[in-house]
């Protein structure tokens, strides 16, 4: 009920041992200029208690991301105002594609990833975060994930 990208779409393997570069399962820098966290997209699953994910990155502003990581392993962290951001990660079953869709990123608790909340448009995406998805919808991405190779990753 979960899939989920490894880095942003803006990270490439030869950054792994560069100034300025950082890559963990929660947070990237490339270049002391783009800083990402990670996050979920959650879609209800219609008529189960279940709840299906996808695991995103979203960038945000240096100002933003500082103050995240200030508080990252702070008690009290989910009354912090949403982040503006970014999604930067391509879901490659949707169309029009999900990279540049604006979001607010809700922290949680800590150990929790953060909630990314789609802008309200008409992008299918964001439409199935809002009115959730069926399991046949579930049946399908998996099918479609398993066909791209994706497995449990993107």
């Amino acid at each position: 009920m979960n899939y989920s990208a490894d880095a942003p779409a803006l990270w490439e393997p030869s950054l792994a041992d560069a100034d300025g570069c950082l890559l963990s399962a929660d947070q990237c820098v490339i270049h002391a200029q783009h800083y990402f966290v990670k996050g979920l997209i959650e879609m209800p699953v219609i008529g189960s208690e279940e709840v299906f994910s996808w695991g995103v990155w979203v960038s945000l502003s240096r100002e933003s991301f500082s103050r995240a990581a200030d508080l990252w392993d702070t008690p009290g962290r989910e009354s912090e105002k949403p982040y503006f951001g970014w999604l930067t990660t391509d879901l490659p079953i949707y169309a029009p594609p999900t990279l540049n869709l604006k979001t607010n990123v809700h922290t949680r608790p800590v150990g929790e990833r953060p909630y990314v909340e789609l802008e309200p448009t008409d992008h299918p995406l964001a439409v199935e975060q809002r009115t959730g998805i069926t399991v046949d919808r579930v049946r399908e991405i998996a099918a479609a994930m398993l066909h791209s190779g994706g497995s449990d990753q993107l």
